[in-house]
């Protein structure tokens, strides 16, 4: 078994968002990431995505993008994004997925010696910029739920052969790649390695890996990898 990582597709099969409206490296993305991902993955393999998977504002909206992802080879697990809307609660989402897809949401799965678990994050702190209340807010609660997905890894972890790898979808570090409360908690419960994404473009801060306290980090943003997939184990 292999594991293959890529995220923020930002998926329009409806057509009503194109993505090529925001540059080259937009253009015929899906064809390039399937044709990509399926000589690559196969059915025994799985394949880790960090949000932003759909622009659609509503489960039944998604659908498209789903069957999209679903046609795909392998097993997919996703967390939410920012801009995943679509995903109002994880039982809705559980009774509709596709059974290629499994969700997480600050929790853990275990296939095999490898223990996957996830949740969304938040923007974490930038040196010289003033945080807002909500922003605060939220990467409190965050945390919270980050812990939460890191105990439920810890409770299913039985050997020191067992892997933890962590999904979220924003950065756990800010631009300096300073510690930050999420990266304490990823070095506390001893992960392996993390996938994220919500990075674009070539205005944002892009390091494709990175090792920092003995953990892989993988930046997975479809357009800052070449919309191809990493392999990630």
């Amino acid at each position: 078994m292999k594991i293959f990582a890529i995220s923020d597709l930002h998926l329009c099969l409806s057509g009503t968002k194109p993505m090529d409206i925001f540059g080259v490296s937009w253009e015929n993305y899906l064809d390039i990431i399937k044709e990509d991902w399926n000589s690559k993955v196969t059915d025994e393999d799985i394949v880790l995505m960090s949000g932003d998977l759909s622009w659609a504002m509503k489960l039944e909206e998604a659908t498209k993008d789903l069957e999209y992802l679903n046609s795909l080879n392998g097993k997919k697990i996703i967390v939410r994004g920012n801009h995943d809307y679509w995903w109002k609660s994880i039982s809705a989402i559980k009774r509709e997925l596709p059974n290629t897809i499994i969700p997480l949401q600050n929790n853990a799965i275990k296939i095999q010696n490898y223990i996957i678990c996830g949740t969304r994050g938040w923007s974490v702190p930038e040196k010289n910029r003033i945080q807002t209340e909500e922003d605060t807010k939220i990467y409190l609660r965050e945390q919270i739920r980050l812990k939460l997905a890191l105990e439920d890894a810890k409770r299913l972890k039985v050997s020191n052969d067992d892997k933890i790898i962590c999904m979220i979808h924003f950065p756990p570090f800010n631009s300096s790649l300073d510690a930050s409360e999420f990266t304490k908690l990823l070095d506390e419960y001893k992960v392996d390695k993390v996938v994220y994404g919500h990075l674009h473009g070539k205005t944002s801060r892009s390091i494709d890996y990175i090792k920092l306290n003995g953990i892989d980090y993988f930046l997975t943003s479809c357009d800052k990898i070449n919309n191809r997939l990493i392999q990630i184990y």
